[in-house]
């Protein structure tokens, strides 16, 4: 009703004494253990068992992972950079070491396909405008090319442009349903259980908060806190010494 007299009427409501204001409950994410991850993992096809491989190991949002180019990958350093995320903020996460050859591989894979679609004289990858109007020529580079490419060009409503997009994430949502449903699990996972997960196990791998929010990318630590309902509790007694008993 606030709402509606406010927002639509543009009214004020009026004073109503008594009346608490509802308290939105906190809602504690589904989290899905390492065993269930990897039985996901195995029933997907690539190019999304790589897809959910990263949402898990870096703790990526959907449109944060489909969004990767290949200038975000620093192996010497490394350091995956997600460029304007959620607030359009950027952060740095630790590539996972055991994913190193089967991300070049995927590199290599992008690099073929750039070639096949520079002999065929596509018109370059979708850029952002600022960077499209600075360099004009910016989608035709390798390093701007999307790590997880769309399997087809698309042409560009009004224009004879032929560009290629990032892969869609209706395709990874419906792959992740499926592999879920294939592996008979108990719970309702979608894209961002991974990261739901991946936030919980650092938890349980007695990473501090501060450091989970960091890589999460939360703005206040009071978001990030919602992980500490989806782990067990454990009391560890001050150390001491036995002179001390």
């Amino acid at each position: 009703m606030l709402f509606f007299f406010r927002h639509v009427i543009q009214k004020e409501f009026g004073k109503i004494d008594g009346v608490v204001r509802a308290k939105r409950r906190p809602y504690i994410p589904v989290v899905l253990s390492i065993e269930e991850v990897n039985t996901i993992i195995s029933v997907l096809r690539h190019p999304y068992d790589l897809v959910v491989k990263m949402l898990y190991g870096c703790g990526l949002r959907l449109f944060e992972c489909l969004n990767l180019r290949i200038n975000n990958f620093n192996f010497d350093a490394g350091i995956l950079t997600v460029h304007d995320g959620k607030g359009k903020k950027d952060r740095t996460i630790p590539i996972p070491q055991v994913l190193y050859d089967e991300l070049k591989h995927q590199i290599d894979n992008v690099h073929a396909l750039h070639q096949k679609d520079l002999s065929d004289k596509y018109d370059g990858a979708f850029m952002f405008d600022s960077i499209e109007k600075k360099y004009k020529n910016a989608g035709k580079e390798f390093i701007w090319q999307w790590f997880f490419p769309a399997k087809t060009l698309t042409e560009v409503e009004g224009s004879h442009e032929i560009r290629r997009y990032h892969l869609h994430e209706s395709h990874v949502q419906k792959a992740i349903k499926k592999a879920v449903n294939k592996a008979r699990l108990t719970k309702r996972a979608t894209a961002h259980t991974f990261r739901h997960s991946y936030a919980s196990h650092l938890l349980q791998a007695n990473y501090d908060i501060r450091t989970i929010q960091e890589l999460l990318g939360h703005s206040d630590v009071r978001t990030t806190m919602i992980y500490t309902h989806t782990v067990k509790s454990r009391t560890i007694k001050e150390r001491r010494s036995p002179l001390d008993f």
